[in-house]
């Protein structure tokens, strides 16, 4: 086991995974001889060559259009967009193209492409790089949505994405990429995509959240165990496709349910998780379904965002609203 930091899980899971399969290939901005730009590809280049590793032009677009005719023979790419924010530029590639490819040849091709890349508020980034965009693309059919909130999940769920045969969007919250550490196992190993994960077990309420908020989950929840309310979090770790079958689980032991994003209220998955629920288990329910969010606003300016982005107290506050 080793203490890693996720970017350092990020880029042991890549290393393995080149080293494994010959026709696994990285690409994209700045990924090359700097290493991407927070160091997540940093030896790579040295290691395996520009013919695995190599730098693009700075478009998102013919990175997107690469990956499809590199797949289509036989690799394995995986690309990255070096922020979410700008997803738009590559947009046609992502939802218009890679994900329905198996189905438009009669599922006689795969195309087992990652796109890995960062995202997420509370590090002051520019305009555009911090963007909440994972609710557009898990409302696309064919493409897996997967965001880890630590490092070992990090780094097995990576794994996974590099090996499914269809593509995976892979996102990585930046806050998380050097926030803490944590044991995380030397071997390959992979962790199955489209399953939750229970953080802690409790009784009293149910809290959904992913990426980044879990960690904020775990700050609420330890808030509450202080009043004496158990709180059982589930990490949703991929956010498309969802399983339900977990958070229902959940939400029938405890009655409540308060669901967590950093994504505006008018984004993100926590909607789907809510229309779940209510469709399978409203029942159960005790008390209305809480969800924190953020306002559904666009994304403030870095002096702002602290105060824009949801965080313990608010989950707090909403557990206290139905306890």
């Amino acid at each position: 086991m080793a203490n890693l930091t996720m970017i350092q899980a990020i880029t042991e899971a890549l290393d393995q995974e080149l080293a494994r399969d010959e026709k696994v290939v990285i690409f994209g901005e700045d990924v090359g001889k700097n290493g991407g730009v927070f160091r997540a590809t940093k030896g790579l280049y040295d290691k395996y060559g520009e013919e695995r590793i190599s730098d693009t032009p700075l478009s998102e677009s013919a990175i997107g259009g690469m990956a499809i005719g590199m797949a289509l023979h036989g690799f394995r790419p995986v690309m990255e967009i070096q922020f979410f924010g700008f997803l738009f530029e590559v947009m046609d590639s992502l939802a218009g193209q890679m994900n329905r490819t198996r189905y438009r040849m009669g599922a006689t091709r795969n195309l087992p492409i990652t796109v890995r890349s960062p995202f997420g508020g509370g590090v002051h980034t520019p305009e555009m790089h911090a963007d909440s965009l994972e609710g557009l693309m898990a409302q696309t059919p064919g493409i897996k949505v997967v965001i880890p909130s630590n490092p070992s999940d990090a780094k097995g769920l990576l794994t996974a994405a590099i090996r499914d045969n269809d593509p995976v969007l892979f996102l990585e919250h930046m806050k998380l990429y050097r926030s803490f550490r944590e044991e995380v196992s030397e071997e390959q190993y992979e962790i199955e995509l489209g399953k939750a994960n229970i953080v802690q077990e409790g009784s009293d309420v149910t809290i959904v959240a992913y990426g980044y908020m879990v960690r904020e989950a775990i700050k609420a929840a330890d808030e509450l165990a202080k009043d004496g309310v158990s709180a059982e979090i589930v990490d949703l770790r991929t956010v498309s496709p969802l399983d339900m079958e977990t958070i229902t689980a959940s939400v029938e032991k405890t009655g409540r349910l308060v669901v967590v994003q950093e994504a505006q209220r008018q984004a993100g998955v926590a909607d789907k998780v809510v229309s779940e629920v209510s469709q399978r288990s409203i029942l159960s329910l005790e008390e209305p379904i809480k969800v924190v969010a953020a306002p559904d606003t666009v994304f403030p300016f870095g002096l702002a965002e602290n105060d824009w982005i949801p965080g313990a107290a608010e989950i707090v506050e909403a557990v206290n609203e139905i306890k």
